[in-house]
């Protein structure tokens, strides 16, 4: 188990990685117009911090022109001086928010790139991963880490290094126009005040990373209960399910509550750490008027300067756990995008070219754990237009042969080829466009009809949409809606039957035309007669193309050139229905078995 002192020197190397990765973003190569203007911004921060440290000089000599008759200012009057002041104020802060509107293109352009480069990296992560992660918790890493970002541009480059700048500027000033123990006390009070911040701060971020947490947790809930709102209504489990919620938001409303009781705490450290130095050093300000050495206009500039320094230590604290946190979330982000995908394209990967279609997995050995593999040995060949079926028991590894052929995930050991070539050696996106799949359930994104038909091919016409949805068999069925095409089908397509959201899949694959087809157990959710209806969708496309069917109701492949039975992961039978059946094995006790399941009871 690590220690402390471990836990911090790991800390500090991923917040130093995290600043590592973002420097790209603000300064890159290929974009010489957002260089120059991160150089602006950073010429005009420096002018407005050096404009506002020269205001309180002005000031200085506006007051002593009032206090002191005999007093010439090296300029105008009292009231030039005050002008001049204000003026100068002005100045700054056109200059501060000009390094804004400078700036900002840097930072949305940081922003997008971030969030596409991750966005894109999550699409090229594995099956498996995606299996494994929770989707309320991936996305609020996501949004957490984009938040991150521009937490880390605002505060470290316009908080953090301005202040240094004007502490600088001041410590300075204090050095050679008063006293080194002006400058002492300044700094033993900025010592106090960080060490105190960032000792409190170190707290508080535990806290807020617990808060944090279960944050995460309750929204991970709150997805989870919604998505499956259908099963906690059969099971009346409401309440169980309000409950589960609410003490995960229990959790997270006591660590909210120490975070606000211990920010209490630090504003009024800070203020009391503050105070004490303003006190001392007005004090000796005093003293340095009574004692005839300073004039009245260097007791207020010394007031204005401490004001000037008090101003943006009091969000130090704010900022710095910002900061932290942003560093945080962003290294769960960067952790995301470091995270390596599974399946990936070699370098010399070519197009795939589909001449016919034909299909040859030769000594296949996959397991998605190695110590139990799914598929063994297994070797078979789908021929140009050839309608191949492959059934077995639940578990026999029927789904796998279709994942490995659409290349999810890659056998441990044998091959797979497609008109001779070797599936790993060419493009993902040629191999995913030549292939069409119909799962056992359809997913439809929460848009229009037409948007979800029309997915399978960009840019595709109307007519062309139009006329994929007749050949699913779905086209008159669209047009009988008040909407027609334009109907939002809803979450995953609930607002579509069972039957109704297979057709539209149907009728997206048939758009994308590929020459390859893969149905995987297609019909098996479907009630007997909506499968008949969509057996001759399914038959209209399959029309020219090799098919590979994943089969559970057996009665849907009797047609099929041939059937292919797997058993334990295993290849222990091969031909026609009628040849299988007249065989009397494994497909004939499987057929028995299912006839006598559908057979109505007397």
């Amino acid at each position: 188990m690590k220690n402390n002192a471990e836990i911090a020197q790991a800390e500090r190397k991923s917040a130093l990685r995290t600043i590592f990765r973002v420097v790209p973003y603000l300064w890159p190569r290929d974009r010489y117009d957002v260089r120059v203007r991160v150089v602006l911004a950073l010429v005009l921060l420096v002018l407005a911090k050096v404009i506002i440290n020269f205001a309180p000089f002005l000031y200085r000599e506006a007051v002593n022109a009032l206090t002191d008759t005999g007093y010439t200012p090296f300029l105008l009057g009292a009231i030039g001086m005050t002008v001049a002041y204000g003026s100068a104020r002005i100045l700054s802060r056109g200059f501060e928010q000009l390094r804004d509107v400078v700036f900002a293109v840097v930072a949305q352009r940081a922003f997008r790139n971030l969030a596409l480069e991750t966005f894109q990296h999550i699409h090229k992560l594995s099956l498996r991963y995606h299996i494994s992660r929770k989707t309320g918790a991936l996305s609020r890493v996501i949004e957490r880490g984009i938040k991150g970002l521009e937490f880390l541009l605002r505060f470290l480059l316009f908080s953090v290094g301005p202040l240094v700048l004007e502490l600088l500027i001041i410590a300075g000033i204090m050095l050679f126009w008063f006293d080194y123990l002006y400058l002492a006390v300044i700094l033993v009070m900025i010592a106090a005040y960080v060490w105190f911040t960032f000792k409190v701060t170190e707290w508080r971020v535990k806290i807020r990373k617990f808060m944090n947490d279960q944050d995460t947790d309750a929204n991970q809930k709150a997805i989870d209960s919604l998505l499956n709102y259908e099963t906690v209504k059969y099971f009346s489990a409401e309440e169980r399910e309000a409950n589960r919620y609410d003490g995960a938001i229990r959790l997270y409303e006591k660590a909210a509550l120490k975070t606000a009781y211990s920010l209490a705490f630090l504003n009024f450290g800070q203020s009391v750490i503050i105070t004490i130095g303003l006190i001392i050093v007005m004090v000796m300000a005093a003293l340095g008027v009574q004692n005839g050495y300073l004039t009245v206009g260097d007791f207020v500039m010394v007031n204005a300067y401490m004001i000037q320094i008090t101003m943006p230590l009091n969000f130090l604290g704010t900022v710095y756990r910002e900061i932290r946190q942003g560093l945080v979330d962003m290294g769960e982000m960067f952790d995301l995008l470091e995270q390596p995908a599974e399946i990936i394209d070699r370098e010399d990967a070519t197009e795939l070219k589909v001449t016919g279609g034909h299909i040859a997995m030769t000594n296949i050995t996959f397991g998605y754990d190695d110590k139990r593999p799914i598929i063994q040995d297994v070797s078979l060949e789908i021929y140009p237009g050839e309608k191949v079926a492959i059934v077995g028991p639940s578990g026999s590894g029927k789904s796998t042969i279709g994942r490995l052929l659409f290349r999810f995930y890659d056998a441990q050991k044998g091959s797979i080829t497609i008109d001779g070539q070797d599936i790993r050696n060419i493009t993902q996106k040629s191999l995913h466009s030549s292939i069409g799949v119909v799962p056992q359930d359809t997913v439809l994104f929460n848009d229009t009809i037409y948007y979800n038909i029309a997915y399978g091919l960009d840019n595709a016409s109307k007519a062309a949409v139009e006329k994929a949805a007749d050949d699913a068999q779905i086209h008159d069925f669209i047009m009988s809606l008040p909407d027609g095409y334009e109907t939002t089908v809803g979450e995953r397509g609930l607002k579509l039957s069972g039957g109704e959201k297979q057709r539209v899949g149907i009728a997206r694959t048939l758009l994308k035309n590929p020459p390859i087809l893969l149905l995987d157990e297609a019909t098996s959710a479907l009630d007997t007669e909506t499968e008949h209806d969509i057996q001759d969708a399914l038959a209209n496309a399959s029309e020219g193309r090799t098919v590979l069917t994943i089969a559970h109701r057996l009665s849907t492949i009797a047609d099929a050139d041939r059937i292919i039975v797997l058993e334990k992961g295993r290849i222990v039978e091969i031909g026609t229905h009628e040849a299988l059946l007249s065989k009397k094995g494994r497909y004939f006790s499987l057929w028995t078995m299912q006839l006598s399941e559908e057979k109505p009871a007397a």
